[in-house]
């Protein structure tokens, strides 16, 4: 189990989780995790088409710096399913953070990503993060709601139609 410390949250719907960042360790647990979301939503976590997270990405998600780079999941207490990874990475002036996140598709539907999302918001606020980005494809319609209704206002990507940038001020 990790040393770092471990965030009770609870969504909305009264679900209850759990948030820790990644650690060398988790590799298996989240390659399983990720075999769990849909092949749609690795392609809107991954802007890409991707039957299999490769081992390499998952291990660059748990060696992380934890200063520019952390990697989030979320667990069902007491146990280690992961039900959802978020990502956030920083720019080197560390003004701004990218977010990333994916779902395990049996827990869809309990507001799991807005209570991971916020949790994710008030760290990087707390880390002196000016900023906080996300980039979405345009088909990815139930994320930018959600971010959309945590405040976070939409741009488009120039030269790329089927993207939009999400970003909210910290």
């Amino acid at each position: 189990m990790s040393t770092e410390p471990v965030v009770d949250l609870t969504t909305s719907t009264g679900y209850k989780l759990q948030v820790r960042p990644a650690h060398p360790g988790d590799e298996a647990a989240l390659a399983s995790f990720f075999e769990h979301v849909t092949k749609e939503d690795l392609r809107f976590r991954f802007l890409r088409s991707v039957q299999k997270v490769p081992e390499a990405e998952i291990e660059a998600m748990t060696h992380v710096d934890h200063v520019r780079t952390e990697d989030f999941l979320a667990i069902v207490p007491g146990t280690d399913r992961i039900i959802a990874s978020v990502m956030l990475a920083a720019d080197k002036a560390m003004e701004t953070a990218e977010v990333a996140i994916a779902i395990d598709a049996e827990f869809k539907g309990r507001d799991i990503e807005h209570a991971v999302l916020e949790h994710v918001t008030q760290y990087a606020k707390l880390h002196g993060f000016k900023r906080l980005q996300s980039i979405e494809s345009r088909e990815n319609r139930s994320t930018i709601e959600v971010e959309r209704s945590m405040g976070f206002k939409a741009r488009a990507v120039d030269g790329d139609p089927m993207l939009v940038v999400l970003e909210t001020s910290l």
